[in-house]
């Protein structure tokens, strides 16, 4: 999807880019798949601050996404191809010969028209679901499950793939955008193609107001800070931080410290994802 530029008419607009909504079809959204979040600005049920950075934005309707699709052997045709506010990439509402409709995830080469089926082994095409076993090493698969009918977990972003390296007696290697391999049951299911709005990265949202607008909140840095509030705070100017190694506010390492600990599932990551 190509980006839209706009003329530098004022200092936020200079280098700002937006997206090109012209694929899109020009629809309203599907109302029984629609429904309301309320905003909590990342606060817990006392109402302290448990996520920082999060509040404002402007009001959005959730679309309810079918990531399971277990409407097997069953062709679907694709009627629209939508634009969803809670996440980067696009979305597809897809109508069965039962008149039921299924918002899932697009991808960039899912049309208008175009027929998509969900079965344990269908045609490597754009848009079908199929089990891993049963995909080819190097086809581009995303919204792939990670444990039996729990639906798709891993690769739901805009622009991203994973795909099959091989298939072993339990298990099949999957190789995951970050670069991860880690071992899937070969019997989950993931859908075949690239996952649609890859021009997402490129986006410049050229003015802090932009960014408001998503529900974010500023993020001050810590030396820029009173010592109280901030390990890196406190010295004259801008000064360094003062330390060998980053700390978060709460004095813990931060920036580049591994933070997994799941000694239960490490057996099934057979590369770690690359590192920095």
């Amino acid at each position: 999807m190509p980006l839209k530029i706009y003329k530098p008419v004022t200092p936020g607009r200079r280098g700002m880019t937006g997206y090109d909504f012209s694929n899109l079809s020009d629809v309203e959204p599907y109302k029984p798949l629609l429904t309301y979040i309320k905003s909590r600005a990342g606060r817990n049920r006392s109402g302290r601050v448990t996520a920082r950075h999060q509040g404002g934005g402007v009001k959005r309707m959730y679309r309810i996404i079918d990531f399971k699709q277990q409407k097997f052997n069953i062709p679907g045709i694709v009627e629209t191809i939508e634009y969803d506010p809670y996440r980067t990439a696009r979305i597809a509402l897809v109508k069965y010969p039962d008149g039921e409709r299924k918002y899932i995830l697009a991808p960039g080469e899912l049309k208008v028209g175009m027929e998509i089926v969900t079965g344990e082994k269908t045609k490597i095409k754009p848009g079908n679901r199929m089990c891993l076993k049963n995909i080819p090493s190097g086809v581009a698969i995303h919204n792939i499950e990670l444990n039996l009918k729990e639906g798709g977990k891993l690769v739901r972003s805009a622009g991203l793939s994973g795909q099959v390296v091989s298939v072993e007696e339990v298990y099949a290697q999957v190789k995951l955008p970050s670069g991860e391999i880690r071992l899937i049951n070969k019997d989950c299911y993931a859908s075949i193609g690239v996952i649609s709005n890859e021009d997402h990265q490129n986006i410049n949202l050229g003015k802090a107001g932009r960014k408001r607008y998503l529900g974010i909140k500023p993020t001050v840095r810590g030396k820029a800070k009173n010592v109280r509030e901030h390990p890196h705070g406190s010295g004259e100017g801008c000064t360094p931080i003062g330390m060998p190694s980053p700390k978060t506010p709460w004095g813990k390492k931060a920036l580049g410290v591994k933070t997994r600990h799941n000694k239960r599932t490490d057996k099934f990551i057979i590369k770690r994802r690359k590192s920095k």
